[in-house]
C-alpha cells in the first residue's frame, strides 16, 4: 500500500503547480467551434471532467480532460447537418494540458473493449476520475447502463481497468444515477460523487469516493436537494462556498443553469430545495449547453472559475463544438455566467478578457430554444430566447395554434450545410404584416461592449411579397440599416459594416413588412468589433 501523501503537500500542490513556467500569457478559448489537440488531431470529450494530477513522468501538475467519444461525434464533426439518433460508446479519451489551450491525446483511457466485454452495447457516459490516497490509484466512474463502473488505473491517463459495477439501489431506490459528474475538494484532496436520482431526477446527493473492504465504494451518501427534476449535476468551490450546478430535463438539448450554495459540501443548500438560475445564461441557455462540468484556475493573480458545458449537437443537432467553456464572474457569493464566444485565458495569472473576434449577439444562431414557437408544451414560451418580436400590424403571438405566427424555422438537412443549427428566425405571417425582431446588446456588469465600430452579419433567405425587409443597427439616435431589395432563394449573406456603438449600448434586429404568406428566415447572426 503506497505512502499516505501530507495533506498540506496535496493543497500547496494543487494551488501552485499550474503557475510555474513560461511567462503570463493569454490564449484563446473560441467557442461555437469544433475542438482539436496541438497536433490537429479531433477531440472527442463529452459528458466528463478535468482534474489536476501529476504527470507520472516529468512530475510537472497538468489538468487531465477525461470524456466519452462517441462514434456518432465523428459523423457530425464531418457533416453537421444531421443529428443522429443513439450514443455508440467507442472509449473514455484523456487529453493533458498545462495552459487549458494546448491540448494533447493521452490516448484512450477506459476502452471499448474494457467497458464493454461482451461486446453488447449499452449507455457509458457521465463520469469522471478520483485519486485514491489510500492505494496511490486513480478511480474512475462512470454511468454503466443502468449502473455505475468503477475502473481503477495505476497512472492517472490509464489504462482504466473494470473494477467493479455497484447498484444504487439500497442507497437511493433506483439502480442508476440520474446524471453524475465527480467534484474533487482542492482544500482536502477529498473526492466525491454528485449524482441524481435515476427516475424523475428530482434529488441530488452527495457521496465521497474512498475504500471499504478493499474495494473502491462511496462512503455516505447524502441527500442535498428535492424538488424539481434536475441533471447535468456538477459543483465547484469558491472563495470557501460550495456551488451545486444542474440544468433542467431537456434531454439532449440546452437549458437554463441553476446552482445552490454552501458552506459545508453535505449542505444544507440554499434556497432549500429551490435552485436559483445563474445570471447571464438566461437569453441564451448558458451559451447553448447543459451544464457539464467546472475548473478552478487559481493563478497568482486571481481565481476564475470554469464554466465547461456540454452541448451535444451530434443528438440534438443545435449547432457547432461539443464543448463550450466560459468564465464566471461574482458579486459576492452570487455567480454570473459570461456568455463568450471567443475569450483569452492565462492559466498562470488566472486573468481573462474577451477576445477581439468575440460575437456580442446572443442566441444568434437561434438554437437555444428546442421547439417551435411559441410552443404550448415545456418550455411554454411565446418568444425566442434573447430576442423581442414586436408585432406592429398582423397576428399577435400567442399560444393560439390556429392563428399565431410561428417564429423559427426548421432548417432542412440541405440547408444545414450553408447555415449552422436546426433552427433560424422565421418571419411570415397569414395576413398582411408588419414586424420588428430585435435585441439590445449592452454591457453587462462584467463584461464590457466597448465603444467603436462593429459589423452586423447575418444569412438570410426570402421569397417576394416584401415592401420593407432590412437588418438594421440603432445606436446613439441613429438607425444603420441594410435593406433587402430582392428575394433570396438560397441562403445569402448579408453585411452591415461600421456601425457605431456608444456608451456600451447597441440595438440590432430585422424589419420587415410583407404580404400574406410572404416569409423571411434569418440564420448565424453575429455582431464584431472592426479592428
Amino acid at each position: 500500500m503506497a505512502k499516505q501523501r501530507p495533506r498540506w503537500l496535496l493543497v500547496f500542490f494543487l494551488n501552485i503547480f499550474l503557475t510555474s513556467g513560461a511567462d503570463a500569457q493569454k490564449l484563446n478559448i473560441r467557442n461555437d467551434a469544433f475542438w482539436s489537440t496541438t497536433d490537429g488531431q479531433p477531440i472527442y470529450s463529452q459528458g466528463g471532467g478535468i482534474f489536476p494530477f501529476k504527470d507520472p513522468k516529468s512530475g510537472q501538475g497538468k489538468y487531465y480532460w477525461y470524456g466519452v467519444h462517441y462514434q456518432e461525434a465523428e459523423t457530425y464533426r464531418n457533416a453537421p447537418n444531421k443529428p443522429l439518433p443513439q450514443a455508440s460508446y467507442e472509449s473514455v479519451t484523456c487529453y493533458t494540458s498545462t495552459d487549458l489551450v494546448h491540448w494533447t491525446s493521452e490516448g484512450d483511457a477506459l476502452t471499448k473493449a474494457e467497458a464493454l466485454p461482451d461486446g453488447r452495447p449499452t449507455w457509458v457516459g457521465r463520469l469522471g476520475v478520483a485519486y485514491l490516497k489510500e492505494t496511490g490509484q486513480y478511480a474512475m466512474l462512470v454511468q454503466h447502463g443502468a449502473e455505475v463502473l468503477i475502473a481503477v488505473a495505476n497512472q492517472p491517463a490509464g489504462p482504466f481497468r473494470w473494477h467493479r459495477k455497484i447498484s444504487m439501489l439500497e442507497r437511493i431506490g433506483t439502480t442508476n444515477t440520474g446524471d453524475q459528474t465527480v467534484f474533487t475538494d482542492a482544500d482536502t484532496g477529498t473526492s466525491y460523487l454528485v449524482y441524481s436520482y435515476g427516475r424523475g431526477r428530482s434529488k441530488i446527493y452527495v457521496s465521497e469516493i474512498g475504500l471499504r473492504n478493499g474495494q473502491v465504494d462511496l462512503l455516505d451518501c447524502t441527500k442535498v436537494f428535492e424538488g424539481a427534476g434536475r441533471e447535468g449535476n456538477c459543483m465547484f468551490k469558491y472563495q470557501g462556498k460550495y456551488y451545486m450546478a444542474a440544468s433542467n430535463l431537456y434531454g439532449w438539448d440546452a437549458s437554463l443553469a441553476y446552482y445552490l450554495v454552501s458552506d459545508n459540501i453535505r449542505g444544507p443548500y440554499e434556497p432549500a430545495n429551490n435552485m436559483r438560475v445563474l445570471e447571464g445564461g438566461t437569453d441564451d441557455y448558458a451559451h447553448v449547453t447543459q451544464t457539464g462540468f467546472f475548473v478552478n484556475v487559481k493563478g497568482s493573480r486571481q481565481e476564475t472559475v470554469l464554466y465547461c458545458g456540454d452541448r451535444w449537437a451530434d443528438f440534438a443537432g443545435n449547432g457547432l463544438g461539443y464543448n463550450q467553456w466560459v468564465p464566471l464572474s461574482f458579486a459576492g457569493a452570487t455567480p454570473y455566467f459570461n456568455s463568450l464566444g471567443s475569450w483569452n485565458l492565462d492559466a498562470k495569472t488566472g486573468e481573462w478578457e474577451v477576445a477581439a473576434d468575440n460575437n456580442y449577439a446572443k442566441n444568434g444562431s437561434f438554437e437555444a430554444d428546442r421547439k417551435q414557437m411559441p410552443s404550448p408544451v415545456k418550455p411554454v414560451q411565446t418568444y425566442l430566447l434573447g430576442w423581442e418580436t414586436t408585432v406592429l400590424k398582423g397576428n399577435a403571438v400567442s399560444l393560439d395554434t390556429a392563428t399565431s405566427p410561428v417564429l423559427n424555422y426548421n432548417n432542412t438537412e440541405e440547408e444545414r450545410k450553408r447555415v449552422v443549427g436546426e433552427k433560424s428566425l422565421h418571419i411570415s405571417d397569414k395576413v398582411p404584416f408588419e414586424r420588428r425582431v430585435s435585441q439590445v446588446v449592452r454591457s453587462s456588469p462584467y463584461v464590457k461592449l466597448p465603444d467603436g465600430f462593429y459589423t452586423l452579419t447575418a444569412n438570410i433567405k426570402n421569397t417576394p411579397g416584401f415592401s420593407t425587409l432590412e437588418m438594421y443597427a440603432e445606436t446613439a439616435g441613429k438607425h444603420f440599416a441594410h435593406k433587402v431589395k430582392r428575394a433570396n432563394p438560397y441562403w445569402t449573406t448579408i453585411v452591415l459594416q461600421h456601425v457605431p456603438v456608444r456608451e456600451g449600448k447597441v440595438e440590432i434586429g430585422f424589419r420587415a413588412s410583407g404580404a400574406a404568406k410572404a416569409s423571411c428566415q434569418v440564420d448565424d447572426v453575429s455582431l464584431v468589433r472592426e479592428k
